[in-house]
């Protein structure tokens, strides 16, 4: 029973580390190259080569139909940790940038002019 239980609660953890993994990801390649540079942060292929492989080392993580894994949990958190520099330091300093030419928004010019 307690280990039924054990194997569930590791199944939600490696499953919400991969999710946060990917939200990552998916931010990542969202975001315009020139973003990075305009905040101070390190250039686009550097956050997206570390988050793409946290993913992947995430996924790898997940345990399988019979409740084992190809790495051991330890690398998960070592991932998640990845992403979550990225998601607290990085993802708030490119969020404020806005392309030339795109209008609305914050500081987008969408007032006067025309």
């Amino acid at each position: 029973m307690i280990w039924q239980l054990q194997a569930v609660v590791f199944l939600a953890l490696a499953l919400i580390i991969f999710g946060v993994c990917a939200w990552a990801l998916i931010d990542v390649l969202r975001r315009p190259a020139a973003a990075f540079g305009w905040a101070g942060k390190r250039p686009k292929p550097f956050w997206l080569a570390i988050v793409a492989a946290a993913t992947a080392v995430s996924f790898v993580c997940i345990p399988g139909p019979i409740g084992v894994s190809f790495l051991d949990p330890i690398f998960g958190f070592v991932a998640v940790a990845a992403a979550g520099v990225y998601l607290a330091d990085v993802r708030p300093a490119v969020s404020g940038y806005r392309s030339p030419g795109r209008g609305g928004g914050r500081g987008g010019g969408g007032r006067g002019g025309w």
